[in-house]
């Protein structure tokens, strides 16, 4: 095997823990794995997920998120009312101290409306986080063929599918 093989072989061994760990900290914030399914070229909506746990000692609130993919972002929720479930939009989340909140298909999500470019499988873009304590947080956000596998479901967490 020549120099280079091996050389490659070599960084993309130390490299590949830190292209699949999706994690970002902010103070006592941690926020895992941002990520948007893969959707048709002509979609002009999507949707972000990720965790949020806050591992400090005081409550902080998300106050929302923007990115250039997207010509504005909204928090939203589903709920259940009148035996229909609709989103509706939140004006701000609180996350308190040693608490998480989760981002998932069903339950809380981010709404990306008028797309700026296709949501492609593989590829991702930044996103910015506004809180009220840790301030602005820029994330990236993976695009992915299929929904994120079920993971347990943290605090203010909805239920069904996105």
């Amino acid at each position: 095997m020549s120099f280079s093989k091996v050389l490659s072989v070599l960084v993309f061994c130390c490299l590949s823990p830190l292209l699949t760990a999706h994690e970002f900290d902010a103070g006592t914030l941690h926020i895992d794995h941002p990520w948007s399914r893969a959707l048709p070229a002509v979609a002009k909506t999507g949707a972000v997920y990720l965790v949020i746990a806050n591992h400090g000692e005081h409550a902080d609130t998300l106050l929302g998120a923007d990115t250039p993919v997207a010509g504005k972002v909204e928090m939203h929720e589903h709920v259940h009312q009148d035996g229909l479930m609709k989103m509706q939009q939140v004006a701000d989340l609180p996350i308190a101290a040693g608490e998480s909140l989760a981002f998932q298909p069903g339950g809380y999500h981010l709404m990306l409306f008028n797309l700026t470019k296709p949501l492609t499988a593989g590829e991702h873009f930044p996103l910015t986080l506004h809180f009220a304590n840790a301030g602005d947080v820029e994330v990236v956000v993976n695009i992915q063929a299929d929904a994120q596998p079920q993971q347990p479901q943290a605090e203010h967490s909805g239920h069904g599918d996105h």
